[in-house]
């Protein structure tokens, strides 16, 4: 079986090869490029140590170096060199105490999280796949290398990785490994919540969204977060159509969440501002019923940037929201009619209020919105001199 794998990562391995080092692509680039998928990052792993790479390629930098990990530089990519390795013992359920080098791709492949993940290709020697990862790979299942429950005690995030994984490949999850996250959940609560956060997300911004469900069923959910483990999935549906934003995913998926819940959970889960403020906006308006009129229609644009807006009206359209369609029709024509829907659109500002002698102060932005809700009202308003003639200049 023959692999197309990158020119620089060939240049690596061939280099290391040929000062007496074994050499591998390792890893995740291997499963995806035999599913076909185009690989995010190509791993190596060797038998030679960080030194010896570091001595033998000329741009390097410490990566992970303590764990073996060296990333070496081919033009202005880098890849990242592992020394093969075996783990010392796991204290805190996510990393080793120690690591220690080993002359062996096999024990490197033994401490990998699942068979598909757990092999390794060169030209020279083909492809390495001590734990059925091929045969896996080709029934579509997620299994642990080894024992699971032992693959779960040393990381415990390896649970809610299974879990995407099926989401991402749409692979099921073997029996037994499936019966040990189960078993073995509240070690969870090891793993912090950042960790946890990015793992949900890939699991929702995947193909297979409405797998979030297993974390539930596995009893993760506890260990997730109260907030999360307290969210109302009764009609739990997430349209894998959507677009992947982290916003959006996250937004449906709290969507029968009261508002200043669902804000607990993204701050729990210790997701960035940005998002949350994003989910909170669409929170408040996805189930909020908005009459198909321009009107009530600009008045909810006024509420927020447009790209929001829109990301509102898809979401609408998914959840089949009577009016939908008739709404991003009339969207268009307000915004092909060049209507005013923001502050910034306005006709005035501030500093021309302030010109025809209003005296500053928090009034000032007051007025501003109050003549913004007569232009929403009645959009051929919105000139300065009719604005000018309408402000109340107190």
């Amino acid at each position: 079986m023959k692999i197309e794998i990158p020119d620089g990562v060939e240049r690596i391995i061939q280099k290391l090869n040929h000062q007496g080092y074994e050499a591998f692509a390792v890893g995740g680039c291997i499963r995806d490029t035999l599913l076909g998928r185009e690989p995010k990052d190509w791993d190596i792993t060797t038998s030679a140590s960080p030194w010896q790479v570091k001595e033998l390629f000329g741009r390097t930098i410490d990566t992970g170096i303590q764990h073996g990990t060296v990333t070496v530089m081919d033009g202005r990519t880098g890849y990242e060199v592992t020394t093969y390795r075996v783990d010392g013992e796991y204290e805190d359920g996510r990393h080793p105490k120690s690591v220690k080098f080993t002359s062996s791709l096999k024990e490197d492949l033994k401490r990998r999280d699942f068979t598909v993940n757990a092999m390794a290709y060169s030209h020279k020697r083909g492809l390495v796949d001590e734990f059925g990862g091929l045969k896996d790979l080709k029934s579509q299942v997620i299994r642990c290398v080894g024992k699971p429950e032992e693959r779960f005690g040393e990381d415990a995030l390896r649970m809610l990785r299974a879990i995407r994984f099926s989401a991402q490949l749409d692979f099921s999850i073997d029996p037994g490994t499936w019966a040990a996250v189960k078993a073995v959940a509240p070690n969870l609560k090891k793993v912090s919540k950042e960790r946890i956060q990015a793992e949900l997300t890939s699991l929702l911004l995947s193909p297979h969204p409405e797998r979030i469900e297993l974390v539930y069923q596995a009893g993760l959910s506890p260990y997730v977060a109260l907030s999360f483990h307290q969210v109302i999935r009764s009609q739990l549906c997430i349209d894998p159509g959507l677009p992947a934003k982290k916003h959006i995913r996250w937004a449906v998926f709290l969507k029968d969440t009261e508002e200043e819940e669902a804000v607990e959970v993204l701050r729990e889960l210790k997701l960035d501002n940005d998002t949350i403020s994003r989910v909170r906006t669409l929170n408040r308006w996805i189930c909020r019923q908005i009459p198909a009129g321009k009107v009530q229609i600009r008045w909810a644009m006024s509420q927020m940037e447009p790209s929001l807006f829109d990301d509102l009206l898809l979401l609408k359209k998914s959840l089949g929201q009577p009016w939908a369609t008739e709404m991003k029709w009339l969207t268009e024509e307000i915004r092909k009619a060049g209507d005013c829907t923001s502050l910034k659109e306005l006709a005035i500002s501030g500093k021309d209020l302030l010109a025809a002698g209003m005296k500053p102060g928090k009034h000032v932005g007051e007025e501003l919105n109050r003549l913004l809700g007569l232009v929403l009202e009645r959009p051929e308003l919105n000139q300065k001199e009719i604005l000018l003639h309408l402000a109340v200049l107190r």
